[in-house]
């Protein structure tokens, strides 16, 4: 049966031009950040729009518990601005911490209070203006340019006209409503599903360390949780817990279960999984105290503002990065990042396998720019896990390290398109390169060794301690 929707005709309203920046940036996850941050240092009048009262997207509002690998199990390949902001959460998070993570860049548990006055800080410091509780409901176009874009807020609806647009929604929102083409989810529609995540205090690390030793099966615990499973004490689905980020010796963030079947642009779906995902919390919680030794008194303090979103729309851009890429680790005349992420899908049901392909250690490839370039725009860029890839190499570039690189990227050639007045397609692409070597990015061999007149002024690259997965 085909429901047929009314429709109301709203009346032409006269809306006030709030905000005239150089560059504005919507959505304050890491991308956003890391965009605003650079466009802002960098010389550009810049202006940060965030739909929540604090900024971090997945790694603040949905408690993702850590921050996934910066290097290749050799060295960092994502430095700059993400690898500054990681480093200063440690710092800011305490002795206890510092003791159990100092020397950490891959897996680094999330501090999500400290953090968040790091990204406040850090942002606020570089020039950049933010505007909390705010969402952007219509995008104004003629053609290739986009003229303005309606903000909605507690103050009402107004119009912010920049020169340039940085959309880092996570989820490619402004470059739909700007109408750039865009897929989403694989062949059949299907997603990844989402996780809510949380933090537990009141536990025993050293009772858990002594139980992993006793049986062998590491810190995901996958057959403590398939045995649950198998007495129906937790339902079928993700066989381990995929992260567990110890804070403390008596607190830690989880990354635990999924809920299927959810698409994470629309609002409906974002409920249920709101709804679906605490009631799977509790259940998890009953496992802990049941199950696993340490966590007998484990006690539930946050769960995320919302279910954490691994994968919704792909643009469609000036090139797509496909998973030959990811697997012959191309590098491309316009690289401005690399990318050594395994490739990570996540089961779409309880009944399928999660995808995941790694490459070799210390090897990577190359995020060209074309990629963050949407059809059909001139003045808008698209960066974070929504930009043109295909859904294998969606599945690796989606994480937070990754989105402070592209961040850094797409908000350095923001504001030297302010500056030359130009689009993002008339950006000088190895200047670009240059300041981004020179800002602390790191392009790989083949790029410092073109530029090395600017990388010998760097300071070398220090030694660091890989992490497996915990």
């Amino acid at each position: 049966m085909t429901i047929k929707l009314s429709t109301v005709t709203i009346p032409q309203q006269e809306l006030t031009v709030s905000y005239t920046p150089d560059v504005v940036v919507i959505g304050g996850g890491a991308t956003g950040i890391a965009a605003a941050i650079a466009a802002a240092r960098n010389g550009a009048d810049t202006l940060l729009i965030e739909q929540r009262g604090y900024m971090g997207g997945m790694g603040t509002a949905a408690l993702v518990p850590a921050f996934c690998p910066y290097t290749d199990g050799e060295k960092p390949v994502i430095r700059g601005i993400g690898l500054d902001l990681m480093e200063k959460m440690k710092q800011a998070s305490g002795d206890i911490y510092m003791s159990m993570h100092k020397d950490r860049l891959d897996w680094v548990p999330i501090d999500v209070e400290v953090l968040k006055r790091i990204y406040d800080l850090e942002v606020t410091q570089s020039g950049a203006k933010v505007l909390f509780h705010t969402f952007v409901d219509q995008v104004l176009s003629e053609g290739e340019q986009i003229q303005g874009i309606v903000i909605s807020n507690k103050s009402g609806r107004s119009v912010v006209q920049a020169k340039l647009y940085i959309d880092a929604t996570g989820d490619a929102d402004m470059a739909a409503l700007a109408g750039v083409p865009f897929h989403i989810g694989g062949e059949e529609g299907e997603l990844q599903p989402g996780t809510m995540c949380f933090i537990l205090s009141g536990l025993d690390k050293d009772k858990f360390d002594k139980f992993i030793q006793e049986t062998g099966q590491g810190g995901q615990l996958p057959d403590t949780v398939t045995q649950a499973q198998q007495n129906g004490d937790l339902p079928e689905g993700r066989k381990r817990i995929s992260g567990t980020a110890w804070l403390s010796k008596s607190v830690a963030g989880f990354n635990f279960g999924h809920v299927f079947g959810i698409d994470g642009t629309k609002a409906e779906d974002l409920t249920y999984a709101a709804i679906e995902g605490r009631k799977l919390i509790e259940t998890q919680l009953r496992f802990l105290h049941k199950y696993v030794p340490g966590f007998e008194n484990a006690h539930l303090v946050h769960s995320g503002d919302q279910i954490g979103i691994r994968e919704t729309r792909r643009i469609v851009g000036d090139y797509t990065l496909v998973v030959d890429d990811f697997l012959q680790m191309r590098t491309f005349e316009d690289d401005i990042a690399r990318n050594s992420y395994f490739i990570d899908i996540h089961l779409a049901n309880a009944q399928s396998t999660m995808a995941i392909k790694h490459l070799p250690k210390g090897q990577s490839h190359g995020v060209p720019y074309r990629c963050m370039l949407p059809q059909g725009k001139e003045n808008l860029i698209v960066a974070g896990r929504s930009v043109s890839s295909d859904r294998p190499v969606q599945g690796s570039l989606r994480v937070m390290p990754n989105c402070f690189a592209m961040g850094q990227a797409a908000g350095t050639a923001a504001a030297m398109a302010a500056e030359s007045n130009t689009g993002f397609r008339g950006v000088d692409i190895r200047a670009l390169q240059i300041t981004l070597i020179e800002q602390g990015a790191w392009l790989g061999d083949r790029e410092e060794a073109v530029f090395e007149v600017v990388a010998a002024g760097m300071s070398p690259t220090a030694e660091v301690k890989y992490d497996e997965e915990a």
